[in-house]
């Protein structure tokens, strides 16, 4: 039985790996500023290229990981992988002058965030599951609304710091919290059952999986589409750096509401009408946002607001989804679906930059986008087609 303060431990980590996570893109304008570091859209782009790397190796590596060193010293292995990206981001703040050190210390550091991300999120869902053998469901779901709320944070902290005159405060204030973590985390027990760590046997990959992972790679183009692009496109419609900020903080923001609703209302609304609804929503929010005036920052923010629902119960019922039919596999499956969504993840956060440097407008971007959506809510009825239309699965999240 786990102790309050391990709990409160755990549930902490995840508020601040969700502010680590979308410390990058909340900076983006600040990385494109010509006074800053006066990145091109290819390079700031190109930034994301180590953590989808890095992110998809430490997601498949560490469940065999955790069977070997255990689950606390994997997840000590994030945080601590995570005080060295918010380090190097940090340090790389103060050397702007030289492009050439500067972007090579942001490639390092998203590096590093990939590999925190893909050892810490695991780590925690296995400590929250482990913890709480009685109320799983409810506890995850915790767990990831407060990873959620850190994606919230992590805009609204540059936006504040940024205003202040040092938009660095926000890796200097991540990175003293990982610090708290590291050495709060090293005095407390933290441990799982081996059988909560390990995934059941199986013999190579069900078929049905590559199913889920191509939902989780569509999904990823379309979550990264707003959640790294949202500020540039806000920017180039003549929104103040509060506006475009508050643009990301509503996408994040109803990301991780959509995720309460739908598992608060799931044994009313089936969870598989939701999967099937979901995508199409998204995709009328990118028509919206390709149609933006240049003059009503508030129907932006709005806009990817409805972005941010419409994304929100996708990954995690993918997640439920393929954990529930692929039995054997589950453990292993759930790493799997986070790795092709980071692989979704790493496409368009690279592929946007060349073509916004080669011409295209970010408005016919998010058009393209919208066609994403729409083949993501094609591809849901393969994904669900062996769930009942009645019952309800668990919302959770990795």
């Amino acid at each position: 039985m786990a102790s309050p303060t391990e709990q409160r431990v755990v549930y902490s980590a995840g508020l601040v790996q969700g502010i680590a996570l979308v410390a990058f893109p909340a900076a983006s304008t600040i990385f494109t500023d010509p006074s800053e570091y006066d990145l091109s859209n290819t390079q700031y782009g190109a930034l994301f290229i180590p953590q989808v790397i890095t992110a998809i190796s430490a997601a498949l590596l560490g469940a065999g990981l955790s069977g070997r060193i255990g689950t606390k010293r994997v997840y000590l292995v994030g945080l601590a992988a995570n005080l060295v990206s918010m380090s190097l981001l940090l340090a790389s703040s103060f050397v702007t002058d030289d492009q050439s050190l500067a972007y090579g210390l942001l490639l390092v550091a998203t590096a590093c965030l990939g590999v925190g991300f893909g050892f810490t999120v695991p780590a925690l869902n296995t400590f929250t599951a482990a913890f709480n053998p009685a109320a799983v469901d409810r506890s995850v779901l915790v767990l990831n609304a407060l990873l959620g709320l850190g994606t919230v944070l992590a805009p609204v902290f540059v936006a504040i710091f940024d205003g202040l005159g040092f938009w660095w405060g926000l890796p200097l204030t991540v990175g003293a919290l990982l610090v708290v973590l590291l050495l709060v985390s090293s005095g407390l027990p933290l441990v799982v059952e081996p059988r909560a760590a390990t995934t059941t046997g199986q013999r190579g990959i069900p078929r049905r999986f590559w199913v889920y992972a191509g939902f989780a790679v569509l999904y990823g183009i379309c979550e990264t589409i707003n959640g790294n692009w949202s500020q540039l496109d806000m920017a180039d419609l003549g929104a103040s750096t509060t506006e475009a900020a508050l643009a990301l903080t509503a996408f994040w923001g109803m990301v991780t509401v959509g995720r309460v609703l739908f598992a608060a209302v799931q044994r009313t609304i089936a969870p598989r009408l939701t999967y099937h609804v979901l995508p199409f929503l998204l995709a009328g929010a990118f028509v919206v946002i390709a149609l933006l005036p240049d003059d009503k920052p508030a129907l932006g923010i709005l806009a990817f607001g409805l972005a941010g629902l419409g994304c929100s119960a996708l990954l995690p019922l993918t997640i439920s989804f393929g954990q529930s039919e692929l039995t054997s596999f589950s453990a292993a499956a759930a790493g799997g679906i986070i790795a092709f969504y980071q692989l979704g993840y790493g496409i368009a956060a690279f592929g946007t930059g060349p073509l916004l440097d080669g011409g295209t407008a970010l408005s016919t971007v998010y058009a393209i986008a919208a066609g994403v959506a729409v083949a993501m809510g094609l591809w849901s009825f393969a994904v669900a087609a062996r769930r009942p239309s009645s019952t309800g699965v668990p919302v959770q999240a990795a």
